[in-house]
């Protein structure tokens, strides 16, 4: 089957490799209709993460079809349309019973192989699912768009577990920095949980235009009066929660600085840093809350997938380019570069032919 493979560093390599197998009675094998490329899949592109195996499939974000069903699967026949989290789960450990599915003690994370161990990806035509039953959610069939289940199974579950994570209640004012698409999801989060106002700092400016469009004041983060203008619009105090959705030192000083004492800081953006770039000393001193951790996208699919339907015209806009899996190499080079007006990729494969 065709795949787009890690080499090394800023090496990708769209190649041919050995279909999938059923290894154990509870995987199923999906053939990949739709798959994207996530934010998070450039760490290991850049080595900004490290230790992936040459010749690891990547991509943890994908929809497809069942065509082959370990022998003590329940949940999902031949044929049937599902989604998946970037992460497998049990259900039934303690992690899992909590709803901490992203930290199930048999969890494998989708396009991590290392040492030989792990789990590929799903930028190929068939993957490999694990623990199908506890895994896969079913699409609803009113969801017609491959790529809006897409967008629900990781960037959409994880700005509500941001929402969540910032404890959004009503009437709060809510800042989101960075407007990639967990950031802009993070907006309709915030609004779904009744948000008084948010405002979005960014400083990309086709990002910030969607950002107006998804219901937020858009803050152009470059500007120096940015954190003042902010501040300004909530009587001088600063935001209730921030979301930071970027995963940088500079997007967690940024948020830190539009946050009143008392609030919440919740960081979904994967860091790689070795220091984070708030104190412990004024964490204390302004008496926040710091709050962190890989969304539990299993338990938040469900609720997920009925927000991409209702907000399915808005979540369409996010999705600035359609590729076929060939073109997968390049797409990553343009991402990793920010290229202007590339913002979410979705790529097919062979399974649509």
């Amino acid at each position: 089957m065709h795949a787009i493979t890690f080499q090394d560093i800023e090496s990708l390599k769209h190649d041919i490799v050995d279909d999938p197998v059923i290894v154990a009675d509870t995987d199923v094998i999906v053939a990949v209709d739709t798959a994207g490329i996530c934010g998070s899949d450039l760490h290991p592109y850049l080595g900004r993460e490290r230790g992936l195996d040459r010749g690891t499939i990547m991509g943890h974000e994908f929809v497809g079809r069942v065509v082959e069903v370990g022998s003590s699967v329940r949940a999902f026949a031949r044929g049937d349309r599902g989604v998946s989290p970037f992460t497998t789960s049990c259900g039934a450990c303690a992690f899992c019973g909590i709803g901490l599915t992203s930290r199930c003690v048999r969890g494998q994370l989708f396009g991590w192989v290392e040492d030989g161990r792990g789990l590929h990806g799903a930028q190929a035509d068939l993957v490999r699912v694990p623990l199908a039953d506890t895994t896969l959610v079913a699409v609803p069939a009113a969801l017609g768009d491959d790529a809006l289940a897409l967008l629900a199974g990781d960037v959409l579950s994880t700005a509500l577990f941001a929402a969540e994570l910032a404890n959004v209640t009503a009437g709060d004012t809510v800042a989101i920095v960075g407007c990639g698409p967990v950031g802009l999801l993070a907006i309709r989060a915030a609004l779904a949980r009744d948000a008084r106002a948010v405002f979005a700092l960014d400083a990309v400016a086709s990002r910030l235009a969607i950002a107006e469009r998804f219901g937020a004041t858009p803050v152009a983060i470059d500007d120096r009066d940015a954190i003042g203008f902010v501040r300004e619009r909530t009587d001088g105090r600063g935001v209730d929660r921030v979301i930071e959705a970027v995963g940088s030192p500079a997007a967690t000083r940024s948020a830190a600085d539009v946050l009143r004492i008392g609030g919440t800081l919740a960081a979904v953006g994967v860091h790689t840093e070795p220091h984070l770039a708030l104190s412990p000393g004024e964490i204390y001193d302004r008496n926040l809350t710091y709050a962190a951790g890989r969304c539990p996208a299993r338990r938040m699919l469900p609720t997920a997938l009925e927000l991409a339907q209702r907000d399915a015209p808005l979540l369409a806009e996010l999705i600035s380019h359609r590729l076929p899996l060939s073109d997968g190499v390049d797409a990553y080079r343009r991402l990793a570069a920010r290229a202007e007006g590339w913002a979410k990729v979705v790529l097919t494969t062979a399974a649509m032919d």
